[in-house]
Formats: structure tokens, C-alpha cells, sequence
């Protein structure tokens, strides 16, 4: 076991497993004092939504919107051209979203072109949430668009573990540590992939 603590020291005899936080995408809904949902999602790696299994990761231009109501939990749908498939093979003409930010529902911009990371669902709707990634196309870097065109699909056999304070642990060989929450930086999340090694170890890759 590798493990990080103040100072990054390796600790090679304790186990801090309970410590570690789950390694998935969580949404979670509490009530507020008036009784109203609100959205809470936890810090995630872009490479962790790319790699699983019911998200389509598409590049896409919002052309047409139709406003759903909360009060009837109908979703809002947003047309949209879709102009490249980076994860998936279908084409879809809309993407869904809750009609309230409290249900995590997204605000997409008409006009806009984005990169989402969105979910398949089991009638073939494609749907999107705050907790999934949508980020406008045009304010991506150029090493977001390479990690996301080369190289995350070669890292969805390695598992990337969020760490929020020390010590964090790596358990096993196919680990990448995320430190991000950390170090006060987004340098792993912009410029980073965690992919295998021709040895079956998972390392990040920096671009």
C-alpha cells in the first residue's frame, strides 16, 4: 500500500482504507429549511464521467430550447446539432435536464457550442445533470480537447481515486491519486489522464 501524508511520506503499515472516499459520482438531494431539493455533487475527474459505462461524451450545438415545468417534474429539453461523437455512436437531436438547478437541473446557452457528458437512458433519451460535465467547446484548452480525443478512453481500465485530505492511500497498481482538492490546483483535471503502462501499472499521463 502507498500511501500520502503531510510532506507526500510514503506509509507502508497502516491501513487508512475507511478513510478513502468512494470512487463514484454522487448526487445527493437534501432538504432544505422550506422543504425545497438541492443539488449537491462532489468534485469529479472528467476522466471518471468519459469512462463510464452509460455516459456518451459528444461535442454539440444548442439550436432550440423547450422549458420544462417543476411543478409537473417534466424535463427541459434542449435541442441540439451534434457535431462529433468522442464516446457513443448515436446520433441524438436533444439532450434532457431536471427543470429545476435544485433537481440538478443545467442551463445551456442557445447558439453555444459544448462538450457533454451526458447519460443514456433506457428509452434512448439522452439526459444531463449538474453533476455531469458540460462545458462550452470554445472555453476548453488544447490540451483538454487532446486528453479527451486520445487519451482518457485509454485509462477506463484504471480507477482514479479522489483525495480530500491527508493521508490518502493507493491500494492498488491501477490507482491514480487525485490530489487537485489538495494542492488548491486544477492540474490534474485539465492537463492530466490516468492511463496504463505497457506493465499494467496506471500512472498519469500530462500533456
Amino acid at each position: 500500500m502507498r500511501c500520502f501524508g503531510l510532506g507526500f511520506l510514503e506509509l507502508s503499515t497502516m491501513s487508512w482504507k475507511n478513510l478513502v472516499l468512494p470512487l463514484v459520482l454522487l448526487c445527493l438531494w437534501g432538504l432544505q429549511e422550506e422543504g425545497a431539493q438541492a443539488c449537491t455533487c462532489l468534485p469529479v475527474h472528467p476522466q471518471q464521467v468519459f469512462c463510464q459505462k452509460d455516459v456518451v461524451v459528444i461535442k454539440a450545438k444548442v439550436i432550440g430550447v423547450m422549458p420544462g415545468t417543476h411543478v409537473e417534474e417534466r424535463l427541459t429539453k434542449y435541442d441540439i446539432e451534434q457535431t462529433k461523437n468522442l464516446k457513443g455512436s448515436k446520433l441524438f437531436a436533444a439532450i434532457y435536464t431536471p427543470a429545476s438547478s435544485a433537481a440538478c437541473g443545467v442551463t445551456l446557452t442557445k447558439g453555444t457550442e459544448y462538450l457533454l457528458m451526458g447519460r443514456l437512458q433506457s428509452d434512448g433519451m439522452l439526459h444531463i445533470s449538474a453533476c455531469d460535465i458540460y462545458q462550452p467547446w470554445d472555453a476548453l484548452g488544447a490540451t483538454q480537447k487532446k486528453l479527451l480525443y486520445w487519451f482518457y478512453k485509454k485509462g477506463c481500465d484504471c480507477t482514479i481515486k479522489s483525495c480530500f485530505s491527508y493521508p490518502c492511500c493507493m491500494t492498488s497498481l491501477t490507482e491514480c491519486l487525485w490530489t487537485d482538492h489538495m494542492s488548491g490546483k486544477s492540474d490534474q483535471a485539465r492537463s492530466s489522464a490516468c492511463i496504463k503502462t505497457a506493465k499494467g501499472c496506471c500512472t498519469w499521463h500530462r500533456e
